[in-house]
């Protein structure tokens, strides 16, 4: 694990329940974590501060901050990134190139089938497969990239403490690794805006009129990133967003070949390698 100076205050800053953008302002004002506690004159919760460092005693657990090298360079860029993200697996993997699949959790077979395929193929193309760790979509493409390169990443909206049998190579949240959150429209949206924001592109697959997958398509849009969008039977209600996003202008999707002409750039680098 990367060495962080003052660790223990950086993990009790984590516990302050303080938006990212203002977290980030303290430290930039006062230089560090532990002088914000003296000048705020603060208690720091040592409990919390204590399980989650003997969680970052286990193996392949890690917790890097906004200002490390190794952070995903992709995600330091956003409006908002989180000032700290605890990793469980590689997380030199979080700064490859991912692509999110994302989806309706009520899926039908044939749309897992197809977010299985494209994410085994994805993978064996060089990317790194993204997503949320929910039923249905995305479920299937963690499964599939696992079955191809093996290089998936689930994007979790709790403590990673509290995440079990998740089948990813590397699992990453914002959030301290024993807190638990509700779920509820805000946490899926702070999940949300950590997907699109690792990833170069979200590709939806089935997603009905306001489903919570769309939550990565408005940050994809705002972050700059591309979205694609598979279409299916104008019969099909758990199609509806996707037809609405391609006349909106997102990409339509039939083939692997329609990503890579989109990311060319992306396409020639991965050639590189």
């Amino acid at each position: 694990m990367p060495l962080i100076k003052d660790i223990e205050y950086w993990l009790a800053l984590a516990h302050v329940p303080l938006f990212p953008i203002r977290f980030i302002r303290l430290i930039q004002y006062y230089g560090n974590p532990r002088a914000v506690f003296e000048a705020k004159h603060w208690l720091p919760n040592w409990c919390a501060v204590e399980k989650d460092l003997l969680w970052l005693d286990q193996k392949n657990h890690h917790v890097l901050t906004l200002f490390d090298l190794n952070y995903p360079f992709r995600l330091a860029e956003i409006y908002d990134p989180p000032p700290l993200l605890f990793v469980k697996g590689d997380y030199k993997l979080l700064n490859n190139i991912q692509l999110a699949i994302i989806g309706t959790r009520r899926a039908s077979h044939f749309a897992r089938h197809i977010s299985w395929q494209f994410a085994k193929a994805l993978s064996e193309h060089g990317f790194t497969v993204t997503g949320g760790l929910t039923l249905g979509i995305e479920m299937a493409s963690h499964q599939g990239a696992l079955a191809g390169s093996g290089e998936t990443i689930g994007v979790a909206f709790e403590g990673l403490g509290l995440v079990k049998n998740a089948n990813c190579t590397t699992l990453v949240s914002e959030i301290s690794p024993y807190q638990k959150m509700p779920m509820t429209a805000e946490t899926f949206k702070r999940r949300s805006r950590l997907i699109s924001g690792l990833s170069v592109g979200v590709l939806v697959i089935e997603a009905p009129d306001k489903s919570n997958a769309l939550y990565s398509v408005y940050f994809a849009l705002e972050q700059g990133r591309e979205v694609f969008a598979m279409p299916g039977s104008i019969y099909n209600p758990l199609v509806k967003s996707c037809h609405k996003l391609i006349q909106e202008g997102a990409k339509l999707v039939e083939t692997i070949q329609d990503i890579f002409d989109e990311l060319e750039i992306y396409i020639t680098f991965l050639d590189r390698l």
